[in-house]
């Protein structure tokens, strides 16, 4: 499933990128949207608490099972399956666990976009630029999550940190069509230090708790399946 997520992200993210440059090189004002957008998600990002999530209360999940038929059980690498409808007794085509997934997964990456696309518009409308780091970006967060994963109860403290680089990042793509320049460099040790800051942080005041790996099996290091 992973090969799939990644190839649909890579297919939206295209889209994604094309229209928004299109409509940036039509209509600049449009940036004013994107910083004012980067800014509000921001200040949310600020008072949100991270909480167990309910699959049975996603909009996605509840449009899908209503919509279409699921089994139950996984088939494998299957993404649909043909079985007798319990109504008809008629073969038809059921989705797998497997493929409202995949299709959750894209989901997010879209609801991710609209955060990333703009953001990157900040620092260059050279649309092949905007495209490659996305997907450079999105590679690297699947060794990134890997090797980060069991060390996720430290980072306390980091979401602080990515919500003040959003509303510095909607400030400066605010300013963009008002022709006021802000130096690359000058952002890149912000924005560098602001993380970097967020991250020593949350690992000295969370010192003391062990990581996530520990907890699960203080023998091997292993997360719990």
């Amino acid at each position: 499933m992973l090969f799939w997520g990644i190839l649909g992200v890579i297919l939206f993210r295209a889209v994604l990128i094309g229209l928004g440059a299109a409509v940036v090189n039509q209509y600049n004002w449009v940036l004013f949207g994107f910083g004012a957008f980067l800014v509000f998600t921001g200040i949310r990002m600020f008072s949100h608490k991270d909480e167990e999530p309910n699959l049975d209360d996603n909009k996605t999940f509840q449009f899908i099972t209503k919509r279409f038929r699921v089994t139950k059980e996984l088939h494998g690498r299957a993404f649909t399956v043909k079985q007798p409808d319990p109504k008809t007794g008629k073969i038809v085509t059921w989705l797998t666990p497997l493929a409202v997934a995949l299709i959750m997964v894209e989901v997010v990456d879209l609801v991710f976009a609209v955060d990333s696309v703009p953001a990157v518009f900040a620092v260059t409308q050279d649309t092949f630029i905007v495209y490659t780091s996305n997907i450079f970006a999105i590679l690297g967060l699947r060794s990134l999550y890997f090797a980060l994963a069991a060390m996720m109860n430290r980072f306390r403290y980091l979401q602080v940190s990515l919500a003040i680089i959003l509303v510095l990042v909607g400030i400066k793509i605010f300013l963009v069509p008002l022709h006021i320049h802000i130096d690359t460099l000058l952002s890149l040790v912000v924005t560098l230090s602001i993380l970097a800051g967020g991250i020593l942080f949350s690992l000295w005041k969370t010192r003391n708790e062990p990581n996530i790996s520990a907890v699960d099996h203080p023998e091997t290091g292993q997360l719990e399946p």
